[in-house]
């Protein structure tokens, strides 16, 4: 059976975890994992338990600092460069996976760092074993045609809007 699509989006916290939740599960069951992240730093503290377990395989992206909407158009060009590589090296690495997570693939969509038809094209196009998982807020709806599996995280209630800045081990 061919890889099935997941997306797990939404306001809410949970994405990442979702993702880091699965990929676990599955090197559990045997099965070999790439896991990557674009617009993120690189300090996520899932990446240094991720890369303790066998058959988990981590491609680290150029570190992202600050949130896109923040960006000049000098810093969005690079980062728009980064992530286009990063993209093609998980499409070209694909192939030898079970489970291929792309965390925060779908907010670099949006906000036009990685071409969406690029991904898109991945998806169609992609090898028959890997399972694979996009997160982010606001996918559109070409992305959620495209998923077998639609999951959105909702906010209730969060601390951030006290004023609480994100925790280590909690939020990142």
């Amino acid at each position: 059976m061919r890889g099935l699509i997941h997306i797990y989006c939404g306001e809410g916290k949970g994405k990442t975890t979702a993702a880091v939740g699965l990929a676990i599960r599955a090197a559990g069951a045997g099965k070999k994992v790439l896991f990557t992240q674009f617009l993120k730093n690189g300090k996520s503290s899932e990446l240094k338990i991720l890369e303790s377990i066998e058959g988990i395989d981590i491609l680290k992206g150029v570190p992202v600092e600050g949130f896109v909407k923040h960006f000049d158009e000098a810093k969005k060009q690079k980062v728009s460069g980064d992530s286009k590589k990063q993209l093609r090296e998980v499409i070209s690495r694909a192939g030898d996976y079970d489970l291929v997570i792309m965390d925060e693939i779908i907010p670099a969509c949006a906000h036009g760092i990685t071409e969406e038809s690029d991904v898109a094209d991945f998806i169609k196009n992609r090898p028959e074993k890997p399972e694979l998982v996009l997160t982010g807020r606001h996918p559109s709806e070409a992305l959620l045609s495209l998923a077998d599996y639609v999951t959105e995280m909702q906010k209730c209630k969060h601390p951030y809007d006290c004023g609480v800045a994100a925790r280590e081990g909690i939020e990142y």
